[in-house]
């Protein structure tokens, strides 16, 4: 018996809650957004492979309380210079979904310190390919050439892409 817990096992997660890992999650960028310790995490995920996040994993987030008012999604706190389309950029969704999810919420008054719920992204479609995560650096011509394929290739699988504007931890998808 092993205790790796594999990504279609759903962890016990008391205290806590469990979140679905989307493109672009890493414990780092977890522990920073719902402000707890990768440390905490890795503690409450035994077995799960921080290096070797797969999307659609659960995990536990410990001491983020179970029945938040964000089903599906997490709770993102308002920073200084915060927009809807800026958080929507960062989260990898579009403000229509911000605004859906945040009945309420007035979009163009947002406060420091408010907590907004962040609808879950919906994975970028990539059949019979592969994920990766964009890294500093990282063209469309470099990523082209180290996985062997083309600049429009890529662009193809990767419908909406700016391939002028790409963002550090944005997942893209690369075709076989």
């Amino acid at each position: 018996m092993t205790d790796k817990i594999e990504s279609n096992q759903v962890p016990s997660c008391p205290g806590g809650t469990l979140y679905t890992i989307i493109p672009g999650d890493s414990y780092f960028g977890l522990a920073t957004r719902f402000n707890v310790t990768v440390d905490a995490l890795i503690a409450a995920n035994p077995g799960a492979d921080p290096q070797n996040l797969q999307i659609g994993q659960q995990i536990c987030i410990p001491g983020v309380p179970a029945g938040t008012p964000c089903p599906g999604g997490f709770l993102y706190v308002i920073k200084p210079g915060d927009t809807y389309y800026s958080i929507a950029r960062r989260f990898g969704t579009v403000v229509p979904a911000l605004i859906a999810a945040n009945p309420g919420v007035d979009p163009d008054s947002l406060v420091i310190g408010q907590s907004i719920c962040i609808p879950a992204a919906q994975p970028v479609p990539c059949p019979g390919g592969r994920f990766y995560t964009i890294v500093s650096g990282d063209t469309l011509f470099s990523i082209a050439r180290r996985f062997n394929t083309t600049v429009n290739a890529l662009i193809t699988a990767n419908q909406g892409i700016d391939p002028n504007n790409l963002s550090i931890g944005q997942v893209i998808c690369i075709p076989v």
